[in-house]
């Protein structure tokens, strides 16, 4: 795991909604470079509200978020232009433009972005692919891949400008236990072979545990993290009736928190 006193992502007193409603509220955490943090928690609780928040989609009500030890909230024009490329995003669907090749897809933030010749980006792009194990279906239509191709191409997009931090929402949905597994591989070997910083958004049980190097487990009454840290730990030790409900929903009834 990455060195935790160097943190690639770092969010202050961050409180966030949509119009009145606040959904997280003094939400204070950091990711270490390399590091793959997981926000978890049932639905509802505000993980995605966070993980758009974090990506500059929204802006909060109040609170900051260094990207690199940036203030991305803060940022206007050029700036914020030059954080967001610090980092890459993939969505819940994949979001392929389905009238091009995969190959075209990952080169499109190449065409948009950078001044390369064309030679340049298609050799970035196939590089991109064949760190994901896609290179030879380049030349494929999304349509022609299966769900998990599809999971693995989007990543390999959000790293064609080579982020130094990437954001997946619930990349494990909707595939199957094979798949599920390729791509846990995928992402721990991303983070610990290119040291890329990972925030995934997830309450996929089986593979928190399995690639998360931390997780923070989301409360909606609370509207913050009843508990932040190694999701094994969490699992076996905390006296939290929260943190066990989520951990080992199966192992005793609730009991009140």
């Amino acid at each position: 795991m990455a060195d935790q006193s160097q943190a690639m992502i770092r969010v202050e007193n961050l409180t966030a909604g949509y119009g009145d409603e606040v959904i997280i509220e003094d939400v204070s955490f950091e990711v270490a470079r390399g590091e793959v943090f997981v926000i978890a928690g049932s639905s509802g609780v505000g993980k995605s509200t966070l993980l758009k928040h974090m990506i500059g989609l929204h802006r909060p009500l109040s609170g900051k978020v260094f990207i690199g030890g940036e203030d991305m909230v803060a940022a206007e024009g050029e700036d914020r232009l030059r954080i967001l490329s610090q980092i890459g995003v993939t969505y819940q669907m994949d979001a392929l433009f389905g009238s091009m090749s995969l190959l075209e897809n990952v080169r499109l933030a190449l065409q948009e972005l950078t001044d390369l010749p064309i030679e340049a980006m298609e050799l970035i792009a196939l590089m991109k692919l064949q760190l994901v194990g896609l290179e030879a279906a380049a030349n494929m239509m999304p349509s022609e891949l299966s769900g998990g191709m599809r999971k693995r191409a989007a990543i390999a997009r959000a790293m064609a400008l080579d982020p130094q931090a990437l954001f997946l929402d619930e990349p494990w949905r909707g595939l199957d236990p094979i798949t599920t597994a390729g791509l846990e591989d995928l992402i721990v070997r991303l983070a610990r072979n290119l040291e890329i910083t990972f925030v995934i958004v997830s309450h996929e049980l089986s593979s928190i545990l399995t690639v998360a190097d931390r997780v923070g487990l989301l409360d909606a009454e609370l509207k913050n993290f009843v508990a932040v840290g190694d999701p094994r730990q969490l699992k076996e030790s905390s006296a939290d009736a929260r943190v066990q409900r989520f951990f080992n929903p199966r192992s005793k009834p609730d009991a009140a928190a």
